[in-house]
């Protein structure tokens, strides 16, 4: 890496919001180091940036193997910026699925922000740094059939919370930045709905209800474009703020919660999202 230039990597780049940032960051002066599990699936980054005019250091990274994390940190001598982007969908609920399938989106979207920010850190401490991670409105409020996922954001924005201080003494700013509904592949990566439904036995109702009030939010949806502008903006912020909710229906989402003091706001608000209609008369 040229450390000349502002140096960025970024996870999860094949796609959505990764790959508009890797863009974005790029067309702003930074050097990037795009990374994604498979490489094989680089071709719409890759055309994104010809398309773009600009130029990315692409590799593979799967975050959620210390070993792949360590090679792919290897030989980088200088980094300004770390965007933990990757992540992974998961639609459910705890009767009818196994544990293992929990840990496996804990590994993912929380473990895997913590083995990548942790490789980084050393290179960000040298050049007083940042870590910018993107968690989800869904790390403020626990969502119906959204068990595990809201479980391991809730994790990363603690877990960033509490190490905002601490690193900031060794001279590293850290924030999370918060999306609500995002048009991307992030939702249709979320395989098997219909499956889910057709096998949710007792719950299929509650799910049928939620899945429609899904669909009629994603409809609204920010752009990835749009939501990576603001991921640049906190890279490059004088003083970035710990937490950017990144539209005003994200902000009065998650305002509802900081304002929730016995929590009683948000469970009425997201039992009615699974809330059948009353029988006709």
């Amino acid at each position: 890496m040229n450390t000349n230039s502002k140096g960025v990597l970024i996870t999860g780049t094949s796609s959505g919001m990764g790959l508009a940032a890797a863009i974005a960051a790029a067309q702003n002066g930074w050097h990037v180091v795009a990374t994604m599990r498979d490489t094989t699936k680089s071709d719409r980054l890759l055309s994104a940036a010809a398309e773009a005019g600009v130029s990315l250091e692409l590799r593979a990274l799967d975050v959620t193997d210390p070993a792949s994390v360590e090679e792919c940190l290897a030989g980088l001598d200088h980094l300004d910026a770390l965007v933990n982007n990757a992540g992974a969908g998961h639609l459910g609920t705890l009767e009818l699925e196994s544990v293992q399938a929990v840990r496996a989106v804990m590994e993912v979207n929380f473990f895997g922000v913590l083995n990548v920010t942790k490789a980084a850190l050393p290179l960000l401490r040298a050049s007083k740094g940042r870590v910018v991670t993107v968690t989800s409105v869904g790390g403020v409020i626990g969502q119906p059939f959204n068990e595990a996922y809201c479980a391991a954001k809730f994790a990363a924005e603690g877990f960033m919370e509490s190490l905002a201080p601490v690193a900031s003494a060794v001279g590293v700013s850290v924030s999370v930045i918060e999306p609500g509904a995002v048009a991307s592949e992030f939702v249709n990566n979320v395989g098997g709905r219909n499956a889910v439904v057709d096998q949710a036995g007792p719950y299929a109702p509650a799910l049928s209800a939620y899945l429609e009030r899904t669909r009629g939010a994603f409809a609204n949806a920010q752009t990835s474009q749009d939501v990576a502008a603001q991921i640049v903006a906190l890279l490059e912020a004088e003083e970035p703020p710990f937490r950017v909710l990144t539209s005003d229906t994200a902000r009065a989402f998650a305002g509802a919660k900081l304002k929730d003091l016995d929590g009683s706001s948000v469970q009425s608000l997201t039992r009615s999202w699974i809330a059948q209609p009353a029988p006709a008369a």
